[in-house]
């Protein structure tokens, strides 16, 4: 762990940070993280308390003379994307992140950093443990799984929670006041295929697309980034026109809410076609590379000679198998016609496996209309059962309706012209917060979202910029000071 990051400032902020970094947090596992945030409320002497879903509340009084303003709920995620370069040896389960300084911007060595949602985290700490910042009655909910099905904000009852206002501290771009988000489903398809074994006079290719830039499903689908399933499909599509192709595994992308970087994929061709096939790679390298020259610099295609498996997918299978994933949408499905550059309703294909005669397809659709939402998961489910997949809908999240006349959202915007003397860019996202699904249960409470400059989240390129954590520290300590006094 880097001594760099600890003397930042504000100092405290990044030390808890670099605190939190140094304990393993991946989602569905945050036994380790909830016990590290429930010891620091507790040595701080404040009332500290897990709910039964696991999410952790620490309540702290207001400083002298702010006892009359309203109750704030202060509100991160604990867990965070595991994600690494295929070339970066890192264990996840027993490793804290290795952070470093690079001119404006802490970075992590290969995996991701963590700043989503860790800097809402260590902010929240940061004020929890203060004794020199005026703040009213403070809420800090910290939940548990946000990032693979919002379980701890689905699991919070009402009742716990008695603030009138509560602050998002999620928001990855500090211009932006975030009053509205997408909604979410996973879509998981599964089946088995037979095998058969590989003729013989075949040769064995491992082919490869990697180099991708990658990113947040949500925040950056609209950047037009290369999926490396769908390139992966339709390089195996391609060939199975030209070839006698088999294959005979496909391993590609990761977690729903990343955009895959990576996908490889073990295929055999007749030895008479060896030439040709290594002439299409190298033609495909150069189209794709051409089509994904801004988005993807770094794209990578090739073919390498391996050993060639004993058995192989069915022809008939491969063949479905190909044009079902040609079919499965990908990407923006619709835009927003209300609000300018939001993306409404989009797919991503995150996760494609075949192997050892089982397969899996693993998509997350999102929405911020929910009926929209349903229809193109049922449009995917309808497309994956051709191939005789059991295809299964859960994780369902409502989307965050923006009420844009709040009088939090009024007071921050107003804060932010004159003390950056900028119009701020208030707005829905099209990421998955968990604003809506806290709104179910505190139907009455004010919500905005907010945050630093963090690029990158949910791939090894994350990074958090220090100027803006600065900013973003600045701006908050003043909103807490200006919050209007209880109704």
């Amino acid at each position: 762990m880097s001594s760099e990051v600890r003397s930042l400032e504000p100092k405290a902020l990044w030390e808890n940070f670099a605190d939190l970094n140094a304990v393993p947090r991946p989602s569905k596992k945050e036994e380790r993280v909830i016990q590290f945030i429930k010891n620091f409320g507790q040595k701080l002497g404040l009332e500290t308390y897990e709910d039964e879903t696991g999410n952790v509340i620490i309540k702290k009084p207001a400083t002298a003379g702010m006892e009359n303003r309203q109750r704030v709920a202060m509100q991160s995620h604990l867990d965070m994307v595991h994600q690494k370069n295929n070339d970066t040896t890192f264990d996840f389960d027993t490793q804290g992140i290795d952070m470093f300084v690079d001119e404006d911007w802490v970075k992590a060595r290969g995996t991701t950093l963590g700043a989503d949602n860790g800097i809402g985290v260590a902010t929240i700490m940061a004020v929890l443990a203060s004794t020199d910042i005026p703040h009213p009655a403070i809420e800090a909910l910290f939940t548990i799984d946000e990032e693979t099905g919002m379980t701890g904000a689905l699991g919070l009852k009402g009742g716990l929670l008695d603030a009138s206002i509560l602050l998002n501290l999620d928001t990855e771009d500090d211009r932006e006041l975030t009053i509205g988000c997408a909604g979410g489903v996973d879509v998981t398809a599964t089946g088995t295929y037979e095998q058969e074994k590989t003729p013989a006079g075949m040769a064995a290719y491992k082919l490869t697309v990697k180099g991708l830039t990658g990113g947040h499903s949500g925040m950056d689908i609209i950047r037009g980034r290369g999926n490396a399933n769908k390139l992966m499909n339709r390089l195996l599509s391609g060939a199975a026109r030209q070839f006698d192709l088999r294959v005979g595994t496909i391993d590609g992308g990761g977690l729903r809410n990343a955009i895959p970087r990576e996908s490889s994929a073990i295929i055999a061709i007749a030895t008479a076609e060896q030439a040709a096939f290594e002439k299409y790679v190298a033609e495909q390298r150069a189209i794709l590379a051409e089509e994904y020259k801004s988005t993807d610099p770094n794209l990578l295609v090739q073919a390498e000679p391996t050993d060639t498996p004993a058995q192989v997918a069915a022809k008939a299978f491969t063949s479905t198998f190909i044009r079902v994933m040609y079919a499965t949408p990908n990407g923006i499905y619709r835009m927003s016609p209300e609000i300018e550059g939001l993306v409404q309703t989009s797919n991503n294909v995150a996760r494609v496996e075949v192997r050892d005669g089982k397969y899996t397809v693993l998509c997350l659709t999102r929405s911020s209309v929910d009926s929209e939402k349903d229809d193109l998961a049922a449009a995917i489910q309808s497309a994956l059962e051709l191939a005789g997949a059991e295809v299964t809908l859960n994780g369902s999240y409502p989307g965050w309706a923006p009420k844009p006349d709040a009088a939090i959202i009024k007071l921050m915007s107003d804060l932010y012209r004159s003390k950056f003397n900028e119009e701020p860019d208030v707005n829905a996202c099209h990421a998955g917060l968990e604003c809506g699904i806290l709104g179910a249960n505190y139907p009455g409470m004010e919500m905005i979202s907010f945050g630093p400059n963090i690029r990158g989240a949910h791939s090894p390129d994350e990074k958090v910029q220090i100027s803006s954590v600065q900013k973003y520290w600045d701006f908050l300590l003043e909103t807490l000071q200006r919050v209007p006094e209880k109704h």
